[in-house]
């Protein structure tokens, strides 16, 4: 490449980054394809059997580590990352707190983000093609078999933190993720330095224990695993770990220090719909499956399904302080068409009836 070209490349990677900066992008970096340790890490987590039922993160073999394969010709991969908090942490834990409201994972109440920033990424290829002429590439946005955290690292948008997050030092791990393979030769930028430290709060904050050990995430144990990734039963066993969450779980971001830096998000689009961040258990469960779908409509949390959802708010139920109301709704549920529901409304039900022995006729009754 000559030293004209390389200029060009240059002055081309700045334009991309105030580009991806007006197209909303909060940062974006750039790096190359390779991706041996990640791969090795993959790999190792794999055989450890992690990844329970995600029979995915197998299926395409080294297409996920070895992004040529995924796209020939891809020399350099843009990253960038989009802020999604779409409130406080103080106000998040409020949700958390109260046994009788729905917790769901922030990044799900508002509109799905895979469009959403596959739109974006996409503007900001058509103005690199318009700007500088005809290139090859592909946008993702946690779309196909990429390992994007491992590529965010490396083009310096931050470091994997013990709990497998991408964490920014000036901006927290409360962000999405997204990517364009090119085979555009750019500067690449400079690895993100880890700053953890000796810190072990994701650690010992995850109500499952799924963290096994730092950058070791048994998914099989993770909430976000057991109520979005899971389609069968919830183990018995882990079930009352999850307490009111019934889509995904945040607790290791709102306990990292790092988050404190973290910034609301401008973006309406990742504002709550519906008033998913204060919605309460019971009123959840109550819906119906049209209601579901049409509540749900342009979220991530349509793609549980109806039955999954009211599997996931029946153990929180089961979780809750003993009610009344909720014994009702479980008994209602118990003729539900599918056998998971009723099964785990009947493990809510025997749950609620233990901590209110005197309830016992009333079940019988019903």
């Amino acid at each position: 490449m000559s030293t004209t070209s390389s200029q060009q490349m240059a002055a081309l990677a700045l334009q991309i980054k105030q580009w991806g900066q007006e197209l909303g992008f909060q940062q974006v970096g750039i790096t190359n394809t390779e991706l041996a340790q990640a791969e090795a890490h993959l790999k190792n987590w794999l055989n450890k059997d992690f990844h329970g039922e995600m029979d995915y993160m197998q299926r395409h073999g080294s297409k996920r580590s070895r992004p040529v394969l995924l796209h020939p010709g891809t020399r350099r991969i843009i990253s960038v990352r989009m802020d999604y908090q779409p409130e406080s942490g103080a106000a998040m834990n409020r949700t958390l707190s109260d046994p009788f409201s729905a917790y769901i994972s922030r990044y799900a109440l508002g509109r799905d983000y895979h469009k959403m920033l596959r739109n974006r990424l996409q503007k900001l290829a058509d103005k690199i093609e318009y700007e500088h002429g005809h290139f090859g590439y592909r946008a993702f946005a946690d779309s196909a078999p990429v390992l994007e955290k491992a590529i965010a690292e490396k083009a310096g948008l931050g470091w994997i933190g013990k709990h497998s997050n991408l964490i920014n030092r000036k901006a927290g791990s409360w962000f999405f993720l997204g990517e364009i393979f090119t085979d555009l030769p750019l500067p690449t930028d400079t690895v993100a330095a880890a700053h953890c430290g000796s810190c072990t709060a994701c650690l010992d904050i995850c109500p499952t224990q799924a963290i096994v050990g730092p950058y070791q995430v048994d998914a099989r144990r993770c909430v976000s695993y057991l109520t979005i990734e899971l389609h069968g039963a919830i183990p018995e066993e882990l079930r009352p770990l999850i307490g009111n969450r019934i889509y995904g779980c945040d607790d290791c971001q709102l306990i990292c220090p790092w988050n404190r830096f973290a910034r609301i998000t401008g973006e309406k689009d990742f504002s709550p719909r519906h008033k998913l961040n204060t919605r309460q258990l019971l009123d959840v469960f109550a819906w119906n499956e049209h209601e579901f779908l049409t509540k749900t409509e342009g979220s991530a949390i349509r793609r549980i399904g109806y039955d999954r959802w009211l599997r996931n708010i029946a153990v929180a139920l089961g979780n809750a302080p003993a009610s009344p109301r909720i014994i009702a709704a479980l008994i209602n549920r118990l003729s539900h068409h599918s056998e998971m529901v009723r099964e785990h409304a009947q493990w809510a039900l025997d749950r609620q009836l233990t901590k209110r022995p005197d309830e016992t006729l009333f079940s019988k009754q019903c």
